[in-house]
């Protein structure tokens, strides 16, 4: 028997049927009633969900810099409901009634002029379907890099909203996923991709991240340097109701890492995409949903910890 997997790697919660009759009473009855269920999913999470509770205590202790109280964890998963409910609506086409801005596309335009395609390299901060409502007014096609392994009734179902987008996902899991990624970039395509969280025994690099060491794959960045195409950071964040900020920046037009000195180039780079990433918690705290023991040190000081 191979060794288990990471917390992370299992089965998302829900039933098909249930999730099934959710979201199509969502869709049927109106928003309103999704914002009315949200506090009884909140509180049904915040009751039973013991380690995604512990790693959002720990997180949110780390960025409030206080000892995080039940009500901050509350908060921190009732915005991720809202924004799987958001999910519902950008999937199902029904954008009506919601604010999503834009930053930054003038350097994805720059970066995509040089005809080599483009790495999106993002967090689960906030939300990807905004990122993907922005795909749908892009000259450019979007291709999605991302672990389903673990993706439940939920997800599948919430992807039968909009099969176009389920069919520009390369699953990690399959043998020919580097392939169709360079053959999306051959193309001058965006390919988008989450790096805080590795799937499996992927190779990590420990990284200074809110006051502590977190471990972040090292995959997405070797993926990048290997490929020697330009990597735009993306976050599209759920600022207010119904509200989005989209913003892209630059981080490299080539990632260099040297043959002889990895270990050290996979350390800067990575240092960059945590102080891009922690600018963002500290701004959005209850935006980052990775609901996951990320730290690989002791907590510092004496914030943090499950009661």
């Amino acid at each position: 028997m191979g060794r288990p997997e990471p917390g992370w790697v299992r089965p998302e919660r829900g039933t098909a049927a249930l999730s099934r009759f959710m979201i199509w009473l969502t869709l049927r009855v109106g928003r309103p009633f999704g914002e009315a269920i949200l506090p009884f999913i909140t509180l049904y999470f915040l009751l039973t969900a013991r380690q995604a509770r512990r790693a959002s205590r720990q997180y949110l202790a780390r960025v409030l810099d206080r000892p995080a109280r039940t009500m901050d964890v509350a908060r921190h998963f009732h915005t991720f409901a809202a924004a799987i409910l958001d999910r519902v609506f950008f999937l199902s086409g029904r954008y009506r009634g919601y604010t999503i801005d834009i930053n930054g596309l003038d350097c994805v335009h720059a970066a995509m002029a040089g005809g080599r395609g483009c790495i999106l390299l993002g967090a689960h901060i906030g939300s990807f379907e905004a990122l993907r409502s922005v795909g749908r007014m892009s000259p450019f096609p979007v291709r999605v890099l991302m672990f389903r392994r673990n993706a439940g009734a939920p997800t599948r179902l919430l992807e039968q909203l909009a099969p176009e987008f389920a069919r520009n996902i390369i699953d990690i899991g399959e043998p020919d996923a580097m392939i169709r990624v360079q053959e999306s970039l051959a193309r001058n395509e965006l390919v988008g991709m989450l790096g805080d969280r590795a799937p499996g025994h992927e190779k990590s690099v420990p990284t200074p991240f809110l006051g502590g060491v977190a471990a972040f794959p090292a995959g997405p960045l070797l993926v990048a340097g290997m490929l020697g195409v330009p990597v735009i950071l993306f976050s599209g964040v759920r600022t207010g109701y119904r509200h989005y900020t989209v913003r892209f920046e630059l981080l490299a037009d080539q990632i260099t890492i040297p043959r002889g000195r990895r270990a050290e180039g996979l350390a800067t780079w990575m240092g960059q995409y945590a102080r891009w990433m922690e600018g963002l918690c500290r701004a959005h705290p209850y935006n980052w949903f990775n609901f996951h023991d990320v730290w690989v040190a002791p907590q510092v000081g004496k914030h943090g910890g499950e009661p």
